[in-house]
């Protein structure tokens, strides 16, 4: 679990996880240079939680590796990621590490994902949906028939050991949005299929760390998609052209005229972060 000065949320899923049936799981929180008492209060109300400080905002991705490290060097079989803005009922790890015994050639088990203002409502059956050429995602909201899921949200999702060897980490060029598909199509291209662990039920508030339809998102979610393209399109700059031509025209019909600057200044984003060579290398 990644926390940045979100330690309220934090604070009420660990509480769900110190209450889950599984007896061996062990949790980590990797606290990304949070400027409030995040650490403190998280030590103090759970000293038997493992508190990783990464010193600075890693983003995502890179806060998830320093954990995904920490757990491969303990010599974990699988590992959980798990959004802070979660609530997880006392069988979800059972149900997920039970999922991927049932189906060994999975790569990577996502949970059924509920909005937690409306429990009764599906967010996400695992993920969905990827239009790689376009850089668009849309979410399942139910087992589906209309073809194989193509990603799984990291809002809560196991991860086998073997994958980790053999795939990799999470790619740090994505500081927010779109590791997670990005990873399934590594998951997928070395051969392993995607599951769900249908019965379980992760409540998630979403927006957790970053404000919904913000500028800010928009900033971030864009510089991430560009680099997605570069990485996963057939002709690259054809679909960064379309990408960004798609996420302005919306905006400016809105009237989000700062949401529509953000996507221009995520452009610069990219172009300084893509002369970066990024870990996605165990």
């Amino acid at each position: 679990m990644v926390n940045w000065n979100g330690v309220a949320d934090t604070l009420a899923c660990l509480t769900s996880l110190m209450a889950q049936n599984y007896p061996l799981l062990r949790v980590i929180v990797v606290d990304n240079g949070s400027t409030d008492d995040s650490v403190v209060r998280i030590r103090a109300a759970f000293p038997a939680v493992l508190v990783v400080e990464a010193g600075k905002n890693l983003g995502f991705a890179g806060g998830c590796n320093v954990g995904i490290d920490r757990a491969l060097a303990d010599g974990t079989d699988f590992v959980w990621l798990l959004n802070n803005d979660t609530i997880a009922p006392p069988d979800t790890c059972e149900k997920l590490v039970a999922k991927a015994a049932q189906e060994p050639k999975a790569g990577l088990i996502g949970s059924v994902l509920y909005y937690m203002h409306d429990p009764g409502k599906v967010q996400a059956w695992g993920g969905g949906n990827l239009t790689v050429w376009l850089g668009q995602s849309s979410h399942f909201v139910a087992p589906t028939k209309l073809g194989p899921i193509a990603f799984l949200t990291f809002a809560s999702v196991l991860i086998p050991r073997e994958v980790l060897l053999r795939v990799g980490v999470l790619y740090e060029g994505f500081f927010m949005y779109w590791d997670d598909g990005d990873f399934a199509l590594r998951v997928t291209a070395a051969g392993y299929g995607l599951a769900v662990a249908g019965d379980t039920a992760v409540l998630h508030k979403e927006g957790g760390s970053v404000e919904r339809r913000s500028p800010l998102m928009d900033r971030l979610n864009t510089a991430a998609g560009l680099h997605f393209l570069r990485r996963h399109a057939a002709v690259p700059w054809f679909s960064m052209v379309v990408f960004l031509g798609l996420r302005l025209a919306r905006r400016v019909v809105r009237g989000e005229w700062k949401n529509a600057r953000a996507v221009f200044e995520a452009v610069g984003d990219y172009r300084r972060q893509r002369k970066i060579v990024y870990r996605e290398t165990v």
